[in-house]
């Protein structure tokens, strides 16, 4: 039962947003999971979903797909795009939900990129990753 799964904090997985500049010097999005632990994860589980209220001003609520995703591994230090992410959305609350296995132990945790936080004045150098981008720990 769920109640008997003990879920331990999360740490050394981080979501990231990255921008890429394409040969048109356009800006391509995607959505990253990292891995900083020492140890692969493996049986990762991402689901994804975008809510708030739409930029028209109309007070009504947005809703967009639910998308899950699953990579049986990423390796110590390495990343993994999961998504492809358009800035169409960024006036959304993004959620990323990511369930992975650390050795036997199973862990869990809720990224959330709040409404207009993935702007160019919160964009960093990921280290040692080579990307750009909105990072969540």
């Amino acid at each position: 039962m769920k109640k008997d799964i003990i879920f331990h904090p999360v740490q050394g997985v981080q979501v990231a947003v990255v921008r890429k500049i394409n040969e048109q010097n356009a800006a391509e999005w995607n959505v990253v999971v990292i891995n900083r632990n020492p140890q692969s994860i493996t049986n990762v589980f991402v689901t994804s979903k975008g809510y708030g209220n739409s930029e028209s001003g109309l007070n009504s609520e947005q809703k967009t797909s639910t998308l899950r995703h699953f990579f049986p591994e990423i390796t110590s230090g390495q990343h993994q795009v999961v998504e492809a992410i358009m800035p169409d959305v960024f006036h959304l609350n993004n959620e990323f939900w990511i369930s992975y296995f650390l050795g036997n132990q199973i862990y869990d945790k809720k990224f959330i990129f709040v409404p207009d936080s993935i702007v160019d004045d919160n964009i960093i150098e990921i280290v040692p990753l080579g990307l750009e981008g909105v990072l969540h720990e």
